[in-house]
């Protein structure tokens, strides 16, 4: 029977990702939220908004590109899920295109603030909110301990950087 001080060794990669994907989903959500344009009851312009995406768009591309160069080829080497073609890699290709298509509107709405439309922020957002929120919580689920289990031994575990 493993302590739960082990257990903690073994979901520590499960638990490092949790706190970065609740992050994500918290900013969504709020950018969500504020896209019919209550921002402007909150304090905000439209321009600060706009830097709220932006800086969800910038976020998410960095935890991704930090994932895929430097965690995922390791998991890989055992793990058929975080290979090249597999699901992680097509679920930040298509979170990627949506987030592609928001920065697109972004720099629109930034060059012609008049032009911002609530209807076409939120569209946008709901092309691709699924796939996210399905892959954040899915990546846990395949680093949880449990699962992790079935890969790699303790000691190799913890010499996975995170």
């Amino acid at each position: 029977m493993s302590s739960s001080r082990d257990e903690a060794k073994w979901n520590r990669l499960a638990e490092a990702m949790t706190y970065f994907h609740n992050h994500f989903k918290h900013e969504f959500n709020a950018i969500y939220e504020l896209a019919d344009g209550s921002f402007a009851k909150r304090g905000m312009s439209l321009p600060m908004y706009l830097r709220l995406a932006s800086q969800l768009a910038r976020g998410l591309t960095t935890h991704h590109t930090i994932e895929e160069r430097y965690i995922f080829p390791i998991l890989a080497k055992r793990m058929t899920s975080f290979k090249d073609d597999e699901v992680h890699l097509k679920s930040h290709e298509a979170i990627h295109h949506g987030l592609d298509e928001l920065t697109a509107l972004i720099r629109k709405w930034s060059e012609e603030p008049s032009k911002y439309s609530p209807e076409e922020m939120r569209a946008c957002l709901d092309s691709w909110r699924e796939v996210l929120f399905k892959h954040l919580d899915q990546e846990v689920q395949d680093l949880s301990g449990e699962n992790m289990k079935k890969y790699w031994t303790l000691e190799e575990l913890e010499r996975i950087p995170i």
